[in-house]
């Protein structure tokens, strides 16, 4: 292949020569390595794969999904599978929407900046700084709502510099909402009704009995509510 198609790469500071279209994750593997942690869905939704990087000769300290995010010629790169944040332990039975009960559970909400450094960071470009003042202000619903489609990746983490773990006092919220303040689904209450009867008893133990080849079909030509 011509040389001027690949690019040079650190991996914990070891030096690799990958293909120039690869994306972080796939030039890990063609470096050589068995990834195993630090990969998940491959499609962005996961959040396993956090990466963080510095671009040679460049102080900036930059952040990624490995599985996402194209390799660039001079990258340094080191993955981050798990980080090491705070997930209080509470008895959720006994919550109630009082928005207060957020700040009690995660005093370190205190701690916020405002600096806009987790915004930032943020694979998805949620607005975190946002649901973080939210929840200072004991909006459940609101901070529920933009922090939706986190995919608890850490990187607003990595770069706290008061240390907080938004992603999980957002993961609170979302639960306290849909707990006690969500409207009720009723087709939902039914169907669980329903399934408590029995209704599906027999219906479940047919598609057990299915080969794997007619579960598809029936998959497939399945009515979906729209």
């Amino acid at each position: 292949m011509d040389d001027q198609k690949f690019i040079n790469i650190f991996i914990m500071d070891k030096h690799y020569r990958v293909p120039a279209s690869l994306t972080i994750m796939r030039a890990f593997e063609y470096a050589g390595y068995k990834m195993i942690r630090g990969v998940g869905c491959r499609g962005g939704f996961c959040g396993a794969c956090a990466t963080v990087y510095r671009m040679s000769g460049d102080s900036k300290l930059s952040v990624a999904l490995a599985c996402q995010t194209v390799a660039q010629d001079g990258m340094r790169l080191a993955q981050i599978p798990s980080f090491p944040a705070n997930k209080m332990r509470y008895d959720f039975a006994s919550l109630d929407a009082d928005g207060a009960r957020l700040l009690e559970i995660y005093p370190e909400l205190e701690l916020c900046k405002g600096c806009n450094t987790c915004t930032k960071a943020c694979p998805q470009e949620l607005q975190v700084m946002e649901y973080v003042a939210a929840g200072l202000r004991g909006d459940i619903a609101q901070m529920a709502d933009l922090s939706f489609d986190c995919i608890v990746c850490g990187l607003c983490t990595v770069r706290c510099p008061g240390e907080l773990a938004p992603y999980n006092i957002a993961l609170l919220a979302r639960r306290i909402y849909g707990a006690r303040l969500a409207p009720r689904a009723r087709h939902l209450e039914s169907r669980v009704a329903e399934i408590r009867a029995g209704k599906w008893d027999a219906a479940v133990r047919e598609l057990k009995t299915l080969p794997l080849d007619e579960l598809k079909r029936r998959y497939n030509e399945r009515e979906i509510e729209t």
